[in-house]
């Protein structure tokens, strides 16, 4: 788990990250410096992720294989919705792109799929903080 992410960890709260980037924001403020701040809430996010590419990060990046590599595809492929109201169901659907939110499972494999966004924010001078999917990013210039 990334340094900046602060979800899912013991005494870490979305408190946590606002107190963060607000003292940043002060610190530089006090030392005669201005900033820029993009607060960054991606719309149904856990929705966006890309299971052939999660799974490609899985092996390459984090070394899973054979069994529990498979576990995790059997875990994300063949989910479908469809809705039921009264009397009419709906066509069923294949959702080829999510993680499940309300699992476990669902909000680790999102930050292990966006975790190459801190590396990349980095190389540009950028600060990043984030709370799951809503992100902060910011820049302190003279």
């Amino acid at each position: 788990m990334p340094k900046t992410q602060l979800a899912y960890r013991q005494y870490h709260s979305t408190k946590t990250v606002v107190t963060k980037v607000y003292n940043d924001l002060l610190t530089a403020a006090d030392s005669g410096q201005v900033s820029a701040l993009y607060l960054l809430d991606l719309s149904a996010a856990f929705d966006t992720v890309d299971h052939d590419q999660l799974m490609r990060r899985l092996e390459r990046q984090y070394g899973l294989k054979s069994v529990v590599l498979q576990w995790f595809s059997s875990y994300l492929s063949g989910r479908t919705i469809q809705v039921v109201y009264g009397d009419s169901t709906s066509p069923t659907v294949y959702i080829p792109s999510t993680v499940p939110q309300a699992l476990v499972l669902g909000p680790h494999l999102f930050i292990l799929y966006t975790v190459d966004l801190e590396d990349h924010v980095a190389e540009h001078g950028v600060s990043f903080h984030a709370f799951a999917d809503d992100t902060q990013l910011y820049v302190v210039m003279k």
